[in-house]
């Protein structure tokens, strides 16, 4: 992992996205159903602590890079909220099937190298009936702003640590065998090209 990455990147993530308050009203808005037991993919510095609700019960969460996992230590002692953290990508993950009652991802779909097969884990791990609940960024609905998604996506990847803008996170949930339950996309200030979201639920089928 490279210099960028493990130093530099976590502490820009935290200064940018700490005080933003539409960040803030979204993470809350992408939790409030969380409830029981919950992964969390891409926990990074620990943005979401804050916003989990009291019917969570227990919090696992998952994070490669060891620069956000500092971070996000001094965040959970620091509110006195208990996590079991693992240092370690989504695209393999050591539970169990049928064993979180939601997964969480808050900006993290974009980043994931195999975001494929990351999904197809959420839907093992999920029990029947769970839900993934996510606040993303991605490919937008106007074909003239995702061609110049596609243009710019590679140069975006390489400044912003393998995020990538133009992946279109609703098509990617259902491929991985979820029902959406819904998804909106509220408006946010910022670049046409980086501020197009998805905010919604999937649900792993009963059967």
């Amino acid at each position: 992992m490279s210099f960028w990455s493990e130093s530099v990147f976590p502490r820009f993530l935290e200064w940018s996205a700490r005080d933003n308050a539409e960040l803030k009203e979204l993470r809350a808005r992408a939790l409030a159903p969380a409830q029981g037991r919950v992964l969390e993919l891409g926990f990074g510095t620990g943005l979401n602590l804050p916003f989990y609700p009291p019917a969570v019960t227990e919090i696992v969460a998952v994070d490669p890079n060891p620069g956000m996992s500092r971070i996000a230590h001094e965040r959970m002692q620091a509110l006195g909220r208990t996590v079991e953290h693992h240092q370690i990508s989504a695209e393999s993950l050591p539970f169990d099937r049928n064993s979180f009652d939601n997964v969480v991802c808050t900006l993290t779909l974009c980043s994931i190298p195999n975001v494929t097969a990351a999904l197809e884990e959420v839907s093992r791990v999920l029990k029947p009936g769970g839900q993934l609940l996510f606040f993303e960024h991605g490919r937008h609905a106007d074909a003239s702003v995702a061609r110049w998604q596609d243009r710019f996506d590679p140069l975006w990847g390489r400044v912003f640590d393998g995020c990538h803008i133009n992946r279109d996170i609703a098509q990617l949930v259902r491929a991985a065998g979820l029902q959406m339950s819904g998804v909106e996309h509220p408006p946010m200030r910022g670049p046409r090209m980086v501020s197009y979201l998805y905010l919604g639920r999937a649900t792993r089928p009963a059967a």
